[in-house]
C-alpha cells in the first residue's frame, strides 16, 4: 500500500488491519500490534480470519458472521458491532470494503478495531444518571400521591386544619417536582450545548439586590455587602444571570453555614478582559482543594438537606455560556469564596 497511507495508519489511534483481494493481511499499524502483543512483522502474511480471531456471544466468528469477500457486491461497510476477544475482552469493530469499481470483487479490506472500555463506562454513566433521575422524581411524587389518594378515600375523616396541612404538602412537593424538572432540563440543555441566552444590558449590583431582597429572609445571621462604584454595564441573559446569583446567595445560607459577605466590583480577567466579578463569602469550614472542581459536578451534593445536586453544574453553563468563569478560593477569615466573573460582552453596535 503507498506509504503516505501507511504512515497515516502507524498514528491512528485505532487498530488496524489491511487484507488484500486474497485475505491475506499486508498492512497492520502499531496500536492493532499492541492490541493483540504480536512480535514484529508476525501478523502479516496472516488470512484475516486468523489476524481478526475475535466472536460473538454464541460462538460465530466475526469473519465467518460478516463474509467481508462475499455477500452483495455492492456493499462497501460493515457497521460497527461488538465482538470478543479469546480471553473474553469487549471491541468494537467495523470494516471499509474497497472495489475497483462498483459492483466489482473486494479488492482490499480495511478493519478499525477499538476497546469497547470507554463506551461501556458512558453506557454505566447514562444508566447510573437514569437511576439518579428516577429517585429524585420519585421522592416528591411519593408524596404527591399517598397525600392525594389519602384525600380522596378518606376525606370526611380529617379536620379542615387537617386537610389543610395535607394540601399543603402536597403543593410544596408539586414545586419541588416542577423545580427538579426544571433543573434537568437545564442541565441537558448544557450538556448538549444548547443552551440560548436572551442578551440584553444587566447591571449586575441591581440583580445582587434583587435577590437579596427575595431570600435573605431566610438569613438568620447579618451579612456585609460591598457594590463598587461605577460598574461597567454586562450584556447577558438577565434571567440566566438571576439564577446564577439566587443559587449562589441560597447555597451559602443553607449550606455554607450562613452568608457572610457579597461583593459587587470591577475586575479584569487575566485575559485583559474587562468585567464585572460577584463574590460569594460564607460561614462554612470551606471547600477542600481536591473537592472543588467536583462541586460543579452532575447531582454531587454535601451534607444534609442537599438538594438535586444540579444547581452548580447550571451555574457554571450559565457562567460559561456568558464567556465568563467560575472558581471557589478559601475565604479571608475562613470559610469558602465562590467567585463569579462575566465579561462585558458589549455587541459591536454598541461600541462603534
Amino acid at each position: 500500500m503507498e506509504s503516505a497511507h501507511r504512515s497515516d495508519f502507524d498514528h491512528y489511534p485505532d487498530g488496524v488491519i489491511i487484507a488484500g483481494p486474497e485475505g491475506l493481511v499486508e498492512y497492520v499499524n502499531p496500536r492493532i500490534v499492541a492490541m493483540a502483543r504480536a512480535q514484529g512483522d508476525e501478523m502479516l502474511g496472516m488470512h484475516l480470519s486468523v489476524a481478526v480471531p475475535f466472536d460473538d456471544l454464541n460462538g460465530n466468528s466475526w469473519y465467518d458472521s460478516t463474509r467481508p469477500y462475499d455477500g452483495l457486491n455492492i456493499r462497501s461497510r460493515i457497521s460497527e458491532s461488538s465482538w470478543w476477544s479469546p480471553k473474553g475482552s469487549e471491541y468494537l469493530i467495523t470494516a471499509t470494503l474497497v472495489r475497483e469499481r462498483r459492483g466489482g470483487p473486494v479488492q482490499r479490506v480495511v478493519v478499525s478495531v477499538r476497546n469497547a472500555r470507554i463506551r461501556n463506562q458512558a453506557d454505566r454513566e447514562r444508566s447510573d444518571l437514569v437511576a439518579t433521575v428516577a429517585h429524585e422524581l420519585r421522592s416528591p411524587l411519593t408524596g404527591i400521591k399517598g397525600f392525594t389518594s389519602t384525600l380522596l378515600t378518606k376525606w370526611d375523616k380529617f379536620s379542615e386544619q387537617q386537610r389543610q396541612l395535607m394540601l399543603e404538602t402536597v403543593d410544596s412537593d408539586a414545586d419541588r417536582l416542577s423545580r427538579l424538572i426544571t433543573e434537568l432540563l437545564d442541565a441537558a440543555r448544557i450538556d448538549a450545548g444548547r443552551l440560548t441566552l436572551k442578551r440584553g444590558p444587566v447591571k449586575l449590583d441591581e440583580v445582587v439586590r434583587h435577590v437579596l431582597t427575595n431570600v435573605s429572609g431566610g438569613a438568620t445571621d447579618p451579612f456585609e455587602i460591598s457594590i463598587g462604584d461605577d460598574l461597567d454595564l454586562i450584556w447577558g441573559d438577565s434571567d440566566r444571570i438571576h439564577q446564577v446569583v439566587t443559587n449562589l446567595v441560597e447555597n451559602a445560607m443553607r449550606h455554607g453555614f450562613g452568608l457572610r459577605e457579597i461583593v459587587v466590583q470591577n475586575t479584569v480577567h487575566p485575559d485583559y478582559l474587562g468585567g464585572v466579578s460577584l463574590q460569594v463569602h460564607d460561614n462554612g469550614p470551606g471547600i477542600p482543594v481536591e473537592m472543588r472542581q467536583r462541586v460543579f459536578s452532575r447531582f454531587w451534593r454535601s451534607g444534609p438537606g442537599a438538594g438535586s445536586g444540579l444547581g452548580m453544574y447550571i451555574v457554571r453553563g450559565i457562567v460559561e455560556e456568558h464567556g465568563g468563569a467560575i472558581d471557589i478560593q478559601d475565604a479571608e477569615g475562613g470559610g469558602a469564596q465562590i467567585r463569579v466573573w462575566f465579561p462585558i460582552n458589549e455587541p459591536e453596535s454598541m461600541s462603534d
